[in-house]
């Protein structure tokens, strides 16, 4: 059998910058910043927002967060069984002029109710992006605190009873003209 043997390589010097010395405290700054390890909230499935806890808290989006995800879900389910129901009752077939009308009527009153749900859904969603950005619970116009009371009454809320009445206001006086 031969013999291996291993040969060497030249090395070859490369011309070394100088490091300039950074100081101790600069180099610190340099590196990563320490991310803190926050483990998800969990909340009891009894649990209120109180007014005596820190306003939007993170107990308090954790709250609204799986309020207004079950409401969403609610919601598609609804509407999915609208679609597929209504689909089925189809009674247009129908020789009696007054029953298609009747039949023609209700499916209209039931897209109009499902395409207000489908809003409702978009309303839900950007509640939740605004529980993503921190500026959730807080008026989009005056950035007050909407207040917990209002939200728990209308989770997509997102000014507060004043301002929503100027908007109110606003588009009944655009409406008119």
């Amino acid at each position: 059998m031969p013999k291996i043997t291993k040969t060497k390589k030249k090395v070859t010097k490369n011309k070394t910058k100088e490091l300039k010395k950074i100081p101790k405290k600069t180099v610190k700054s340099l590196s990563k910043p320490k991310q803190i390890n926050k483990s998800p909230i969990k909340i009891s499935k009894t649990y209120a927002p109180k007014d005596t806890e820190k306003y939007m808290c993170d107990k308090h989006k954790v709250y609204f967060r799986i309020k207004l995800q079950e409401w969403r879900k609610e919601l598609i389910k609804a509407n999915n069984e609208a679609l597929y129901n209504g689909g089925m009752d189809d009674n247009s077939i129908s020789a009696d002029i007054v029953d298609q009308a009747s039949s023609y009527t209700d499916k209209n009153v039931e897209m109009k109710a499902i395409n207000r749900q489908i809003k409702l859904i978009s309303e839900i969603d950007k509640a939740l992006i605004r529980i993503k950005d921190d500026t959730y619970g807080y008026c989009l116009d005056t950035a007050e605190q909407i207040g917990l009371k209002r939200l728990m009454a209308r989770p997509v809320a997102k000014y507060t009873i004043s301002a929503q009445e100027k908007h109110e206001k606003n588009e009944k006086v655009h409406a008119d003209e």
